[in-house]
């Protein structure tokens, strides 16, 4: 249907356009001190030197996750198969073994960063930053029940379903960053770091209650949602009305789908405002604690729009009086194309969000992440730390939490790297970051979700999780 295609390719580009910068940093360089874009993960950390970003290369950062993978949903035929592989709604697919690798909640989500510009200095009486950049995220989450629907169908003579977590959000927003970190004494350093939010796109879907009847007379579908969006004062969504979606006969379906969305430009489409909080602390000769929480705070959306499907209802009891011959009465308003056009339109009715409430405000918390960790600095080699860093992500349908250890070694001035191991919401996985800060500049890459097994389309074949981060800064001073 032209609607949702609309909706869907709409916001994809709007998040497309944020995806290409945004601020964030990698959580397997918390513990690397030359790493000039640390204070992003904690605002009391201190950089070595002085620096400038290199434009749209401070910081990229790439990543997607998930609790589901590419064998989740696809497996190899049997022996004889003309295929290789085949999707878990082949028979050959037992019911069991599709829903036994299926949570509760399936969630796939995607975030795609880079800082536009950064700098840092040492003013005030301690070490200042200021960066630029756009940050954006997608999310996704499917109910277990949602995969048993499309996996076994009918299963007797009267089969009902019924979903009440399926949501959608996508986000993008523009950030100017104003950092301070400053040394209390000799053991504690604190940071604070403020942050002036422009919204560029935002949308939040959610079906709230969905169910499905299957039997031998009828297919029935009822639907209540909501939905929230706001993407600059260009954004026109139509009322049920004006969509045509209040019809009488079916025919009336070809009238305006509530998809005919304008776009005019895309502007400012809200205001927010951010803190970073963090502190470490030399607890021991070789044992620093350090805290943080990033993104405390809240984005007010304009111009937002709100819709809901109005208890929306589908029902099925067949084709009738399907029309063959081009001869026949009717042929055009009774051929099996035609009907099915008209099936397919009634079925994607049942979940189309119409206009409620136009240019709206709607407030919305930012996505923080706490962060706690533990850096030691092993007695038999001094060169060599040991780290652990617990991370929770605070992000409705797509938080998670994460405990990970880490390896951090530091054999010359110029160069220090980090290996570590991490379990979280979305499995296990293996980080690694290797960073050049000799004087003059500094270069980072590494990955937090390192795959081993990917299709040939280069997507991990387990779980979900990749990401790769890397970035590049011209440094000069001397060393803290």
């Amino acid at each position: 249907m032209k609607s949702t295609k609309k909706i869907i390719l709409g916001f994809a580009a709007a998040c497309a356009f944020a995806t290409a910068s945004a601020q964030d940093a990698p959580r397997s360089a918390y513990f690397l001190e030359g790493y000039t874009m640390r204070h992003e993960l904690n605002p009391a950390f201190t950089p070595e030197r002085n620096y400038v970003s290199i434009p749209a290369l401070a910081n990229i950062d790439v990543a997607l996750f998930s609790n589901v993978g590419v064998n989740t949903f696809l497996y190899k035929t049997q022996p004889g198969s003309p295929y290789k592989l085949t999707t878990f709604m082949s028979p050959e697919v037992s019911a069991s073994e599709f829903l036994g690798k299926l949570k509760n909640v399936n969630n796939i989500n995607m975030d795609y960063d880079m800082t536009i510009l950064s700098t840092g200095f040492r003013a005030f009486k301690g070490y200042n930053t200021i960066t630029i950049g756009v940050h954006s995220d997608m999310g996704l989450a499917l109910p277990k029940d949602f995969f048993r629907f499309m996996k076994l169908g009918q299963t007797d003579g009267d089969t009902q379903y019924h979903f009440d977590n399926l949501r959608a959000k996508a986000s993008a927003r523009a950030e100017i960053a104003l950092g301070h970190s400053h040394k209390v004494n000799d053991k504690l350093n604190v940071g604070a770091k403020l942050k002036f939010l422009v919204g560029l796109a935002n949308v939040n879907a959610h079906i709230t209650d969905m169910d499905v009847r299957l039997n031998d007379e009828m297919w029935s579908v009822t639907a209540d949602g909501k939905v929230e969006m706001a993407a600059g004062s260009g954004l026109y969504v139509p009322t049920k009305a004006e969509s045509g979606s209040d019809y009488k006969v079916p025919a009336d379906a070809d009238l305006i789908e509530w998809g005919d969305i304008e776009y005019n430009n895309f502007g400012i489409a809200g205001y927010g405002l951010g803190i970073d909080l963090g502190a470490t602390y030399q607890l021991l000769p070789d044992l620093q604690l350090s805290a943080a929480i990033n993104d405390f705070g809240f984005m007010n959306w304009k111009h937002a729009y709100k819709g809901v499907t109005g208890d929306s209802s589908w029902e099925f009891t067949g084709f009738n009086n399907i029309a063959v011959d081009k001869d026949q009465d009717g042929y055009e308003d009774n051929k099996l194309s035609e009907q099915l056009d008209r099936t397919w339109d009634g079925l994607q009715d049942v979940i189309n969000m119409h206009r409620e409430e136009v240019h709206g405000n709607y407030a919305q918390m930012l996505n923080a992440t706490i962060r706690v960790g533990a850096e030691y600095n092993m007695p038999f080699y001094r060169k060599l730390t040991g780290g652990f860093l617990f991370s929770s992500h605070i992000a409705g349908c797509s938080s998670w939490t994460e405990g990970r250890f880490y390896a951090n070694v530091k054999p010359t001035s110029w160069f220090n790297a980090s290996i570590n191991y991490g379990a979280s919401t979305y499995g296990s996985s293996f980080g690694w970051m290797i960073n050049f800060c000799p004087c003059g500049f500094n270069f980072f890459i590494g990955s937090d979700h390192q795959f081993f097994k990917v299709t040939p389309q280069f997507v991990p074949v387990g779980h979900a999780c990749a990401s790769i981060n890397l970035g590049m800064s011209i440094t000069f001073g001397s060393r803290k």
